[in-house]
């Protein structure tokens, strides 16, 4: 993204030169899939991208290693999908030995259903579909296991019984990459199966998780917030929301409900504002944290930058620079940036993530850097739930595989780009008229309503 070829170069031969699978260490499944095999996929695409937007990426006498390398890896997660009644993986697996004896059955909704799009993409590279088809057979599993009440789904699942141990339905952690990854599946591969879960999903998350008034600018009552419910009954469960439901005003952003995205982005602002982070968990009717620890997390900064993109306000300029200059107050230490351990003492935790650099550095870099070659290459990109950068090319839309998911032959008809929309949401980007580009996205008496609701006035 920096367009240093040279440090890219490096850091590549590194990975080839130093880095095994086999290994005695058991890792979770979900976090080495979105971490490890999405950053080497990522990699491998840009070496072999005959255009070569970012500068020249190409690595001499490069022989697929990181696809390679990609493959080794997920053959060694497969065995969390072997031997589980639903289908729905283990959480865990050790790289030299399967899934470990007396394994934990009981897995998050994100962790066992956000694996479709790095698997996918191993899957068309390597012309193989074993890795999309067992990732898209979890998807399926989670899906069908939704209630028939709400349509909503709960945040952890039983894998040999299908029950719902964890009846929660958020958009936060335990969901949130799930609902993401069915829309990012759809823009990747065009399924239309995939557009048609997300629609359904957005439909449910509308009708039980918002709650406020309906219009996010105009109108009376209280700013739009989603919660947490009870999937069953659509009956609230409690009032805090976390930090990492701050990606979806970006995914708003993505399947076209700009209103309804700069509403709910304005309000983790506020939070932010307050504390100069946020907290992992923000107790909306206390105002006060619930839990007051912030590990860097990217999803504010991810939305800031996709809602930039599709209004060009500068306003969310100013919110990048709010969050860079937070960062750089309270978080930076000796050898990187750390988590705070705490958001109102500012006390700090000997512990940076990957993510910091791979998704909080690369939002604010795109955020600001508006020629670089991911806005102005001509190509399309997408992120990945980790921030891995992935063209979205034709040879991801050709299944080689139609016969291999029995009885869905519908299921390949790809919908044209101008087909995708969202359903039952307030607005549409064409409908941002251009003087509102240059005022606040909101309202400022509802910007002063949502100041006041985090008690920031």
């Amino acid at each position: 993204v920096m367009g240093n070829s040279s440090e890219f170069q490096k850091a590549v031969k590194l990975v080839i030169d130093t880095v095994s699978f086999d290994k005695d260490s058991t890792v979770q499944v979900f976090e080495a899939t979105i971490r490890v095999l999405g950053s080497l996929l990522s990699a491998h695409i840009i070496i072999t991208d005959t255009k070569q937007p970012f500068g020249d990426m190409t690595i001499k006498d490069y022989d697929n290693e990181l696809l390679h390398m990609a493959h080794d890896l997920a053959v060694r997660l497969l065995p969390a999908f072997e031997n589980t009644k639903t289908g729905i993986p283990y959480p865990r697996v050790n790289l030299k030995k399967g899934v470990p004896p007396n394994s934990n059955n009981e897995t998050c909704t994100a962790g066992a259903g956000s694996l479709l799009v790095e698997f996918g993409i191993l899957s068309r590279l390597l012309g193989d579909s074993t890795f999309e088809w067992v990732a898209r057979r979890a998807v399926k599993a989670l899906w069908n296991l939704r209630s028939n009440n709400t349509g909503l789904l709960g945040n952890v699942v039983n894998i040999q019984t299908g029950h719902w141990v964890g009846k929660q339905s958020g958009l936060g952690a335990g969901s949130d990459s799930f609902y993401e990854y069915l829309l990012k599946s759809y823009i990747l591969f065009g399924e239309r199966e995939d557009l048609e879960m997300f629609n359904d999903a957005y439909r449910s998350i509308q009708n039980h998780l918002r709650r406020g008034r309906e219009a996010c600018n105009e109108g009376e009552g209280d700013p739009p917030l989603y919660v947490n419910v009870n999937m069953f009954t659509g009956q609230l469960m409690n009032t805090w929301i976390d930090s990492l439901q701050a990606f979806f005003p970006g995914l708003q952003v993505l399947i076209g409900d700009v209103e309804d995205a700069i509403c709910l982005h304005a309000f983790y602002y506020a939070i932010w504002k307050r504390y100069g982070a946020l907290p992992e968990r923000y107790n909306w009717q206390l105002q006060a944290p619930d839990v007051p620890f912030y590990p860097l997390r990217p999803e504010l900064v991810e939305s800031t930058y996709l809602l930039y993109q599709a209004t060009k306000n500068p306003f969310y300029l100013h919110v990048g620079m709010d969050i860079l200059q937070s960062l750089e107050k309270y978080t930076k230490a000796k050898c990187g940036y750390a988590t705070l351990h705490h958001v109102v003492e500012k006390t700090k935790e000997d512990r940076m993530e990957s993510f910091f650099l791979s998704e909080t550095c690369k939002y604010l870099y795109l955020l600001f850097d508006e020629e670089n070659p991911v806005h102005k290459s001509g190509n399309k990109y997408m992120f990945t739930t980790e921030g891995h950068i992935v063209s979205v090319d034709k040879r991801f839309r050709d299944s080689l595989w139609r016969d291999t998911f029995p009885g869905e032959e519908d299921s390949t008809e790809k919908i044209k780009s101008n087909e995708l929309k969202a359903v039952n949401f307030s607005s549409n980007c064409n409908r941002v008229p251009d003087e509102r580009r240059y005022l606040l996205p909101l309202k400022s008496n509802y910007m002063r309503q949502i100041d006041r609701m985090v008690g920031l006035i």
